[in-house]
């Protein structure tokens, strides 16, 4: 990490439990009139507890460290104080946010845009898979807030002229743990070197790994610690389940779970690109609202899927871990790890897309012959025994037969859809991704081959 300056490990941030009871609006954790009015307008109407730990402190001035995991209104806790502290001195590129995934960057910058709309603050948003040069003009313009992901921020500040670091007074860290885990090291490094040291740090993370704590001691100077969630825990309005299924039935019991529990907004979790979109496929077929969100679809496509779910026009969203962490859904009734997650931390981030802000949810993870180890791990590190998912089997069993049809369809579309990749690739460049409709292989068949014929 760049060279550290002379840094004391975090200060514990002990408020004492009355204050909490007391401290009950964002004015009194000192945030101004205007930003006030803004959470009102955005439905905010008591600060969380992370907020209550960490403004105060954020507006004297001071680094953080923040713990917290997502559905802790973390962002409310990073953003007011640096648009409280742009009011004060106005200036662009005050402030900049780096998060891990694209989806984590466009949300944080909904939420700055909703909470500075009445005071005008602008922000960009520089992430991978969207064009470059638009990126440049919106840098060009200064923004007040950038909110980025590493690696195209780096690209930037290499190769955008005129684009440069070195008047910001804020900088943010989101999901740091996951962003170290991502390989984004020698980026953050880079983005380190070139930013003021005269600066306000704030950390966020899920969890304290070895990594984060050399990159506080890098970054931060004096940090106070402001920890919300104990080391690992889900939330306590959170019903876990587990089923025991023999592999085989795993698609016919996620849809008699989908038929018991209709009704509800569901998150499935899948472990790789291809099953999330095979199950989305299955799941469409037997006429249930389902879309997919992972790795491989392009970037309008994974924002207009996340949309339609935000607006409860689909809902069943498929992902894979990819989507798991820092989106704000605010929705999810019940969460279904259809594949068992191979690091149980994720499991702690799955789960953690329910039962957020208050709300009760389900989270039901489905356990085959092949995962009981992985399911004891996770049980012991949550530090409980779950209890299983009440099922009929014979019920289940019902279901087999029209299951086996649709698997059948599903696995046809896939195949239909690869070779359909295959030729847009050789026919056009490689502009497809892995929402397309079935059946724009006719369109490519019947366009742009035929075309090439009549030369």
């Amino acid at each position: 990490m760049a060279a550290p300056e002379e840094h004391d490990s975090p200060t514990e941030a002990s408020q004492p439990m009355v204050e909490e009871e007391e401290t009950k609006t964002f004015k009194d954790l000192g945030v101004t009139d205007v930003l006030c009015e803004a959470c009102d307008q955005l439905g905010w109407t008591k600060p969380t507890k992370i907020q209550i730990e960490a403004i105060p402190l954020a507006l004297q001035g001071r680094d953080i460290i923040g713990l917290a995991e997502t559905g802790s209104g973390k962002t409310g806790a990073f953003a007011l104080p640096i648009l409280n502290a742009l009011l004060e001195t106005p200036q662009r590129l005050f402030a900049l946010v780096l998060t891990p995934t694209r989806e984590l960057a466009f949300q944080i910058s909904e939420q700055f845009e909703a909470l500075g709309s009445s005071i005008g603050v602008q922000s960009a948003v520089i992430v991978g898979g969207i064009d470059s040069m638009s990126q440049s003009l919106a840098l060009a313009k200064k923004p007040h807030v950038i909110i980025a992901t590493p690696g195209r921020l780096i690209d930037h500040l290499e190769n955008t002229k005129g684009f440069n670091l070195r008047a910001l007074k804020y900088l943010v860290m989101d999901e740091a743990d996951r962003i170290l885990n991502m390989d984004f090291e020698t980026e953050v490094d880079k983005i380190l070197k070139v930013i003021p040291r005269d600066r306000k740090t704030f950390l966020f993370s899920a969890t304290m790994t070895k990594k984060v704590q050399k990159l506080q001691r890098a970054a931060l100077k004096n940090p106070v610690k402001c920890a919300v969630s104990s080391k690992y825990q889900t939330v306590e309005k959170l019903q876990q389940y587990y089923i025991f299924i023999p592999s085989k039935f795993k698609d016919t019991y996620l849809v008699y779970i989908l038929n018991e529990l209709a009704g509800n907004s569901f998150m499935i979790f899948c472990s790789t690109c291809n099953n999330t979109q095979r199950t989305a496929l299955l799941l469409r077929n037997l006429g249930f609202t389902a879309i997919p969100l992972h790795g491989q679809m392009s970037q309008s496509k994974r924002l207009g899927s996340l949309n339609k779910f935000k607006a409860k026009a689909r809902s069943i969203l498929l992902a894979t871990d990819v989507a798991s962490r820092g989106l704000d859904i605010p929705h999810v009734d019940v969460v279904v790890n259809f594949d068992i997650p191979t690091h149980s931390k994720d499991y702690i981030h799955r789960v953690g897309r329910t039962a957020r802000a208050g709300r009760s949810g389900k989270a039901i993870t489905f356990v085959t012959q092949y995962d009981v180890e992985l399911f004891q791990r996770i049980e012991y590190l949550i530090g409980k025994k779950l209890p299983v998912f009440p099922t009929q089997d014979d019920e289940v069993m019902m279901l087999t037969e029209r299951v086996a049809e649709a698997q059948r369809f599903a696995r046809m579309e896939l195949r239909e859809h690869g070779e359909k990749k295959k030729r847009s690739r050789e026919d056009a460049g490689d502009n497809d991704d892995t929402e397309g409709a079935i059946g724009v292989r006719n369109k490519v068949a019947g366009g742009k081959m035929k075309k090439r014929k009549g030369r």
